[in-house]
């Protein structure tokens, strides 16, 4: 156990956010907590973190936070750098501080041994250097180099001043850093914003293969569902455990209210029938002794409460179309899209009804593409062409940052002036807007109200086609599996961008793929659409590999290879590198150790020739561990 609350609770002012909280972390556990935006998701890993104090909540457990020896706890809290002017590389080789000052140690150690041998110094060197390979010295830069390639940096951009990156680039960055740091307990607050589909699978792999604990807080369901070995879920203040991924937590949680609520149900007949024996017996004498026992067997029992409804308080619409369109909806041919220059080029037909959803990495033409054919920008070659009745509704992300001094009522109003006071209540409550909601100031809305009523203003309008941008941006999973059903239930045709994966499988039945190939559509949903590029990198990887077996057939040499073969060879490979890493650092140790012999430490000569062999292992040590990391990754890409 590393760290552990019992019975915690958290107010601000009159308002108890959190109560009776029991929450536990164990070593290399991986956690997700979930539940409604406000539910406390946050707070809970601020009192983790220590940030916010707990105090007693009102179970019947005594009140602790219980703390396993002095773990190191890395919390992602904010985006701030003291000093916006220092390289990408400078910032991020301020974690490996304690490395690079042994390493300057070590170096001016060396110097002074060079100049004048001395038996103290070359003892502190040997010690030295046992701590730099302790704290990753030769692996360290490979170690960032593949995470700054990993969320979607170039090795020219480690140059560049912090102040030249975007705000979402910045979140990357500070995120890279506190995974270089590798706490005892890495704590994250929706990892997965700001990050693209490649990087979200990249960093779903190395959480799974993190060597401490991770909680996390998530509304990327597939994420979560890839990631974590137990959920916790916050619900009208009080924290429930389930063990296992988000399918066996909504599966457990379905069982456990349907057998609660079964229970209570035959509680409460098991009572009516007692009671009705006791009332009919009460005033026999000769019956007393059986109502007194029906009536200490009623006093005994232990009640079970009837379960809470879930929380599932959202927005609704009856929503479709108000005019149908004509069938052939959108025609793109040869559109070139882009700025200054081309970013892709697409080709694609929709028809009414289908579901096209965008998809890829971040930066590469998604937003740009949607923007073009809401005519937000100019095509830079090509054209795109609507069929006659379709009419847009069009969502972008920044309508989280939508500024209005208006009253949401007002606001809403301005834009609907021939409905009655009485309808637009009844518009604003289905998205959750009621009572004296709707006097609230727009500027004072959190980004998900905001999204709230633009979606609201849209669906009022009863479009046939709907652009969306990342619509499902500050919604929680009863937000986004609302959407979700709207969408499939919409006869209308859709054409949205989304890193969600899970909303993405569900909604979409075509796809528009974004990647270093270019822009390419499937007529496929998104689990069609991975079973295509598996086979396509099974394919790839047929391909790259050597001649295994010839035969001649009709005179002609027929080659082919053979994947198994192949992938027996590179196993072979790995277990051979893990012995020669083995041997490597099993000569390292031999060699400190004479440095720490006076035979050899008091000649100047001898210090320098192990010196080199020790240079010179550590050399093909890094070789051999980058192998042996390509060659792991290969084989779980072939699994």
């Amino acid at each position: 156990m590393l760290f552990k609350i019992s019975n915690g609770s958290v107010s601000f002012g009159a308002d108890t956010v959190l109560e009776n909280v029991e929450f536990e972390i164990k070593d290399k556990e991986k956690i997700a907590v979930v539940g409604r935006n406000g539910c406390g998701k946050s707070t809970l890993l601020k009192c983790i973190s220590g940030e916010i104090e707990m105090e007693e909540g009102t179970g019947e457990n005594a009140f602790n936070v219980i703390k396993s020896g002095n773990p190191v706890i890395g919390f992602l809290k904010q985006i701030a750098f003291e000093d916006e002017s220092v390289t990408m590389l400078d910032e991020i080789l301020k974690v490996f501080k304690p490395l690079l000052e042994t390493e300057r140690k070590m170096n001016e150690l060396l110097a002074q041994i060079e100049q004048n041998p001395d038996e103290q110094k070359i003892k502190q060197y040997s010690s030295l250097c046992e701590r730099f390979e302790f704290l990753g010295g030769y692996t360290y830069q490979k170690e960032y180099s593949v995470m700054v390639k990993k969320f979607g940096f170039s090795q020219q951009d480690l140059q560049k001043p912090l102040s030249q990156f975007s705000g979402g680039q910045r979140t990357k960055i500070a995120f890279a850093k506190l995974l270089l740091s590798h706490p005892d307990i890495l704590l994250l607050d929706e990892p997965t914003n700001h990050l693209d589909v490649g990087a979200i699978r990249w960093l779903e792999g190395y959480i799974k293969s993190y060597k401490s604990a991770v909680v996390m807080v998530s509304h990327d369901r597939m994420f979560v569902e890839k990631t974590v070995d137990k959920v916790y879920e916050i619900e009208y203040g009080e924290t429930k455990c389930y063990h296992g991924n988000y399918s066996d937590f909504e599966r457990q949680k379905k069982e456990n209210y349907q057998k609660q609520l079964k229970d209570h149900d035959l509680q409460r007949e098991e009572i009516k029938r007692l009671m009705r024996l006791v009332e009919r017996f009460r005033y026999k004498a000769t019956k007393a002794k059986m109502v007194q026992s029906k009536l200490k067997q009623i006093e005994h029992m232990q009640i079970v409460d009837r379960p809470d409804r879930y929380d599932l308080k959202t927005f609704h619409a009856n929503f479709q179309p108000e005019v149908e369109s004509v069938k052939n909806v959108l025609r793109v041919k040869d559109l070139q899209i882009g700025y200054d220059k081309p970013l892709a080029k697409i080709n694609l037909e929709l028809s009414r009804g289908q579901k096209l959803g965008i998809i890829g990495d971040n930066g590469i033409g998604k937003s740009t593409f949607i923007k073009t054919i809401v005519s937000e920008i100019k095509a830079l070659d090509g054209n795109f062409e609507y069929g006659i009745k379709t009419h847009i509704g069009y969502f972008n992300q920044q309508m989280a940052q939508y500024s209005s001094h208006k009253s949401v009522f007002d606001d809403f109003y301005d834009e609907f002036p021939h409905l009655n006071e009485t309808q637009v209540r009844t518009a604003l409550g289905s998205f959750l807007f009621s009572g004296e909601d709707v006097f609230k100031c727009v500027d004072d809305l959190s980004g998900g109200e905001r999204v709230r009523l633009a979606l609201c203003k849209i669906f009022k309008k009863r479009p046939n086609v709907l652009v969306l941008d990342e619509p499902t941006n500050h919604m929680d999973i009863v937000g986004k599996e609302t959407l979700e059903n709207m969408l499939v239930e919409y006869t209308g045709t859709v054409i949205f961008v989304s890193h969600d994966r899970y909303f993405v499988n569900k909604v979409a039945d075509r796809l528009l793929v974004f990647d270093d190939r270019g822009a390419n559509f499937y007529p496929v949903g998104y689990a069609e659409y991975e079973m295509l590029e598996k086979e396509r990198a099974e394919r790839e990887s047929e391909s790259d590999l050597p001649v295994a077996k010839t035969q001649n057939v009709n005179g002609c040499k027929k080659t082919f290879s053979t994947p198994l073969k192949e992938k027996s060879k590179k196993q072979k490979r790995v277990a051979k590198l893990e012995q020669l890493i083995a041997e490597c650092e099993q000569q390292l140790v031999t060699l400190n150790l004479q440095l720490e012999d006076p035979s050899v430490y008091s000649d100047y000569v001898k210090v320098a020739e192990v010196q080199a062999d020790i240079d010179n292992i550590n050399s093909e040590h890094e070789e051999y561990s980058l192998e042996w990391i390509t060659l792991c990754e290969e084989l779980e890409n072939m699994q």
